[in-house]
C-alpha cells in the first residue's frame, strides 16, 4: 500500500530542541531523546468515513511530532497502518450494499488527498492490515506456542494475564477497562474467556465474511491490535520513540498492543512514549462515526475552504485537549490565515530571528502549537502597525511557519 506524495520541508538555520511531550503511560512529560533516527508508530484509520475532523486533528498532532525532530536534524522512521479490514467496516460496507474492498480503497484513496492538501508529511511505512496477515500469522502461533494464547470456539484469544506490565499503559482499574473494552470492540461477556479483558488474536472464518489461510490457525482474520504489533515490530522493532493515536486507543488498543509485543519479544517498553491526542466535538458531542455527527475535510475543501485555514484551525487547539468545532473556529482560522499572509506579502519587517526560536520553544514544549501560533501573531501585528527594515524577516516566517506549524503562506 502507497502513502501519499511529502510537500518539501524547508530547513531553517539552527537546530531545534528536544521535544518534551506528555506519556499516558507515566501520567506526565518525558524528554525524548532518539538516536539519529527517532522512530514514531501512528495508528490509521478503518478506511470508512475518512477524512472526519477527529481524524485531521490526530494526524496533525504527530505531523508536528515529525517536524519537530526533523528540526533537530534526525531522520524520522514513521509507521502508520490502515486497518482495511474489521467489523465496522463489513458493516458499513453491507449497510451501503458496496463490496467491502472497494469501500476500503475508495476511503483509503479520499484520505490520502486529504493528508496530501492539509500537508501533513506522510509514513515511509504505511501497511494494510491484509497486507500484513502473512507476518500475522507467525506471531499468534508463536504467542499459542509460549502459552500466551488459547482457542475458544476456534477463535485464538491472548491471556493478558501472560504479561506482568499489562495495565501500565493506560493505568486503569479492571472495572474501566472492562467498561471500555465493551464500548471499544471487545467481546468481555464472551462465556468461556480465561480473563473478560482477553483480546482476540484470530478470528475463525465466518460465514459470509472475508477470510485468509492462517496455517495451523485455521482459516480467519486477525483481532485488531495484533495487526498494528506486526506492522510496529517488523518496521521499528520494541522500544520505538512514540507510539500515537487517539485518547480512545489507549485503551483497549494500546494496552493491549503493548502487552502483546512484550511477551513475544520479552523485552519492556513496547515505546518509550505512549502519546494520545484529544477528541473533537460537534454540537456538545464527541465527533464519531457511531454517532454519524462528523464534519469532513473533503466537505469542507469541497466548498472551498483553504486547507491552511483548516490546519490553522486544529493548530489553535492544544492536541491533548478535548474541544469543539464551530464555524466561529473556521473563521477565526480563515482570518489568521489571510493576517499572516498579507504580513508576509510586504518585501520587508520586524526582525524575525527570535520568532523561530519562539515556536520552536513552544513546540518543544509539549507540542503547544497554541502557544507558536500566538508568537506569529505577535510578528504579524508588528508588521501591521509599524512594520521594519529586514527584507529577510518575511522570508524567515515563510519558512519557519511551513516548516515547523505544516502551513504555507
Amino acid at each position: 500500500m502507497h502513502a501519499w506524495p511529502a510537500s518539501e520541508v524547508p530547513a531553517l538555520p539552527g537546530k531545534g530542541r528536544d521535544l518534551r511531550i506528555h506519556d499516558t503511560a507515566t501520567g506526565g512529560l518525558v524528554t525524548l531523546d532518539p538516536g539519529p533516527v527517532a522512530r514514531i508508530y501512528v495508528c490509521g484509520i478503518t478506511p470508512y468515513d475518512a477524512t472526519h475532523l477527529g481524524h485531521a486533528a490526530t494526524y496533525n498532532a504527530f505531523d508536528l511530532v515529525q517536524r519537530v525532530w526533523l528540526d533537530t536534524k534526525r531522520q524520522v522512521q514513521y509507521v502508520q497502518n490502515v486497518t482495511d479490514v474489521d467489523d465496522p467496516l463489513l458493516q458499513r460496507a453491507d449497510r451501503d450494499g458496496i463490496d467491502w474492498v472497494a469501500l476500503a480503497e475508495r476511503e483509503t484513496a479520499l484520505f490520502r488527498e486529504d493528508m496530501t492538501a492539509l500537508r501533513m508529511l506522510p509514513p515511509q511505512h504505511y501497511i494494510g492490515a491484509v497486507e500484513a496477515i502473512p507476518g500475522i500469522v507467525p506471531l499468534v502461533e508463536r504467542l499459542r506456542e509460549m502459552g500466551a494464547a488459547y482457542e475458544l470456539e476456534g477463535d485464538i484469544y491472548f491471556s493478558v494475564e501472560s504479561d506482568p506490565h499489562f495495565g501500565t499503559v493506560s493505568r486503569l482499574d479492571a472495572a474501566a477497562m472492562r467498561l471500555l473494552s465493551a464500548e471499544r470492540g471487545g467481546d468481555p461477556d464472551r462465556p468461556g474467556k480465561k480473563n473478560p479483558l482477553d483480546p482476540m488474536l484470530w478470528m475463525a472464518a465466518r460465514e459470509g465474511e472475508p477470510s485468509w489461510d492462517g496455517g495451523s490457525l485455521g482459516r480467519g482474520r486477525p483481532g485488531w491490535h495484533i495487526e498494528c504489533v506486526a506492522i510496529a515490530l517488523d518496521h521499528l522493532g520494541m522500544g520505538f520513540d512514540v507510539q500515537g493515536g487517539g485518547s480512545d486507543l489507549a485503551f483497549p488498543h494500546h494496552e493491549m498492543g503493548a502487552s502483546h509485543a512484550q511477551v513475544l519479544t520479552g523485552a519492556f517498553p513496547m515505546a518509550k512514549a505512549y502519546v494520545h491526542a484529544g477528541m473533537v466535538a460537534l454540537d456538545g458531542e464527541k465527533m464519531s462515526k457511531s454517532k454519524g455527527n462528523l464534519v469532513f475535510v473533503s466537505q469542507l475543501r469541497r466548498e472551498g475552504v483553504d486547507p491552511a485555514a483548516i490546519r490553522l484551525a486544529l493548530l489553535a487547539h492544544h492536541y491533548r485537549a478535548d474541544w469543539e468545532w464551530t464555524d466561529q473556529v473556521l473563521q477565526d482560522a480563515l482570518a489568521r490565515l489571510d493576517r499572516w499572509r498579507s504580513a508576509v506579502s510586504r518585501p520587508d519587517g520586524p526582525s524575525a530571528d527570535t520568532l523561530v526560536e519562539e515556536i520552536r520553544e513552544a513546540l518543544a514544549d509539549d507540542l503547544n502549537a497554541p502557544a507558536a501560533l500566538a508568537a506569529v501573531d505577535r510578528w504579524a501585528d508588528r508588521q501591521q502597525e509599524r512594520g521594519g527594515t529586514d527584507t529577510g524577516a518575511p522570508g524567515v516566517v515563510t519558512r519557519a511557519v511551513d516548516a515547523l506549524l505544516g502551513v504555507a503562506l
